[in-house]
């Protein structure tokens, strides 16, 4: 069973193997809680150290250090699940991941109705009507 709620996403998500490698710009599939997975071209063992970090966001959000927690094969591509370090690290990309669902809605809205909203309005609008079923951890 699992311990936290999965949340499909399309944020885009930067990764640092190492501290001398650079970022590489990835996808994150889904996040939880406990964690994230994004897809990677490369198979990365499960308990190495990375970093990420979410360039959407100005300045972009950095997390220092999350453990790869699994690692799998899918046809050439692989999925990388990570686990935060720490429930506080957790929290934070939960708030970038509404962030990021705020503004993706700010883009639908101009696209779909043509409506350009700032920042807090697509807020306030995306709280009232989405915020009550993005789930409690």
């Amino acid at each position: 069973m699992r311990q936290f709620i999965r949340h499909p996403s399309d944020v885009p998500i930067e990764i640092q193997s190492a501290p001398d490698d650079g970022y590489i710009r990835r996808s994150v599939k889904n996040v939880s809680f406990g964690g994230l997975a994004f897809s990677s071209d490369a198979a990365i063992e499960p308990e190495t150290i990375i970093a990420l970090r979410f360039p959407y966001l100005k300045p972009a959000f950095e997390v220092p250090a999350a453990r790869v927690a699994w690692c799998q094969n899918e046809g050439g591509q692989y999925t990388v699940g990570v686990q935060f370090l720490d429930s506080e690290e957790a929290f934070r990309v939960r708030m970038v991941e509404q962030i990021c669902h705020i503004e993706n809605y700010r883009r639908e809205v101009a696209q779909g109705e043509g409506r350009e909203l700032t920042s807090e309005e697509a807020a306030l609008e995306w709280i009232s009507r989405f915020a009550s079923s993005f789930p409690n951890p």
